[in-house]
């Protein structure tokens, strides 16, 4: 059967990968020729919603890209600038017949699709690709979208799922377009730092996958709070940047019998929905009782977080994991979130802002939805008396002090058992080490108290 273009467009955009990518797929099966294509963006300099070490870890994965698609016969075309324009310039010198694409979930994707559609005189063809099902697929009797996740998830989990297709055998691109190099840290006027970050791009992505589905998906619910120990998959800069398909790891989790697992995917497709039929969430607080909460001015108190100076050593731990790694083990975000949000009462945006900075993945939708649970803001989120206490949670969750002893080495030779309760008042827990910054008793009275007068007020 003849196929209906001669040569199309496909933009990578967050499905770094052969393997599974819709899009990809439909274009090598619709044109003759396909031009793969990665736009840069072109800031430069420190960035409000990026960093150093996510740009890095992007270098990587299309450092890999562009060798699996020369491996097929390919060439990925490295375009800089604004996506729209570089987008429509290439499909011009191209002479393509259409633009192919996966489809973002987030408000800012959207509205770049929205632009091109609008502007493209050709076609463009859109796929879902990111999640398991689309943000509208699921929705309450009434059509609305769901608000709580437990109800979402006893629709999401039975719903049958696509299985994931193949991996192109071959691709035929031109060879006359420009191209500019492979980006690096230069390119944003970055520079490396004194990291331990993982190796982005599709070979090592199903490396890691392969290995938690053999070691961790099915001890999944016994060890994922406990930080010391690799208990969960290490997976979400994958998803993020799609060099791993999200169609591929849940049905291979399902053979590992991890109902809890993936119920942690079914969060991941519930913070998607909230983000795309609630998208004021990236500047308000969800639960709309919650908007005009009286926050701290950040200050030195902010700072000492940021730099993982709290002297509360659970806290300081999982700061100074993720400045190192980009990651932070997920029971210690929702520490580090509350800490911040309900022990020096600063405002949640901050620190939601201050992760995107840092964490390789930077999902827009998980980091927002995780920032306002904490903060007892967001959909289904913890209620606002919830206040963690980082000593009884560090007595739980790493009783014997190895997370934290590896993150601050100050705290080597301390008795693990004084990670559990703060100190007397005015010593530290070791030489070089502060001294707690704040009472988390005397705060946690403070939070209860804001909450409810503002409560009160709002009637």
């Amino acid at each position: 059967m003849p196929k209906p273009y001669r040569r199309v467009i496909h933009w990578f955009r967050r499905d770094l990968r052969l393997t599974d990518n819709t899009s990809l797929l439909e274009a090598l099966s619709s044109a003759v020729e396909v031009v793969p294509v990665y736009v840069l963006s072109d800031w430069s300099g420190p960035h409000l919603w990026t960093g150093a070490k996510r740009q890095k870890f992007l270098c990587d994965c299309l450092t890999s890209l562009s060798n699996n698609l020369a491996h097929l016969g390919g060439q990925l075309i490295i375009r800089q600038g604004n996506a729209i324009s570089e987008i429509l310039k290439l499909a011009k010198d191209a002479q393509a017949d259409a633009i192919f694409l996966n489809e973002d979930i987030d408000p800012f994707g959207k509205a770049i699709e929205a632009d091109l559609i609008d502007k493209s005189p050709v076609p463009v063809h859109s796929f879902q690709d990111a999640t398991l099902h689309g943000p509208t697929d699921i929705l309450k009797g009434d059509g609305t979208p769901y608000r709580v996740y437990t109800p979402f998830a006893k629709r999401w989990l039975p719903l049958e799922k696509r299985r994931p297709s193949g991996r192109p055998n071959s691709i035929e691109t031109p060879n006359n377009l420009d191209s500019l190099s492979l980006p690096t840290l230069s390119t944003w006027g970055l520079e490396e730092g004194d990291w331990e970050l993982p190796k982005g791009g599709e070979k090592a992505a199903k490396i890691r996958m392969n290995e938690a589905l053999r070691r961790r998906i099915s001890d999944y619910d016994d060890f994922r709070d406990i930080p010391s120990v690799p208990g969960t998959s290490r997976l979400s800069q994958d998803l993020r940047w799609g060099t791993l398909s999200i169609r591929d790891l849940y049905h291979k989790a399902v053979k590992q019998g991890s109902e809890q697992y993936l119920k942690e995917l079914g969060w991941r497709e519930f913070y998607f929905q909230i983000l795309y039929h609630f998208p004021e969430v990236l500047s308000d607080e969800f639960n709309p009782d919650w908007r005009g909460l009286p926050w701290n001015d950040p200050g030195k108190n902010f700072e000492a977080w940021k730099t993982g100076q709290t002297g509360f050593p659970i806290i300081d731990a999982g700061i100074r994991e993720l400045l190192k790694t980009g990651f932070m083990h997920n029971r210690v975000r929702m520490i580090v979130a509350m800490f911040l949000t309900k022990d020096l009462h600063i405002d949640w945006r901050l620190g939601e802002q201050f992760f995107a900075q840092h964490l390789l993945d930077g999902e827009i939708a998980s980091n927002n939805g995780g920032w306002q649970w904490s903060a007892g803001t967001g959909a289904d989120a913890a209620p606002y008396f919830r206040i963690q206490n980082p000593w009884s949670q560090t007595k739980r969750f790493d009783s014997n002090g190895e997370y934290i002893k590896r993150w601050i080495p100050e705290l080597k030779n301390v008795d693990p058992k004084q990670f559990q309760a703060p100190p007397e008042d005015g010593q530290t827990l070791a030489v070089g080490y502060p001294i707690p910054i704040l009472d988390h008793g005397e705060e946690r009275k403070k939070t209860l108290e804001t909450f409810k007068r503002h409560r009160s007020q709002q009637r």
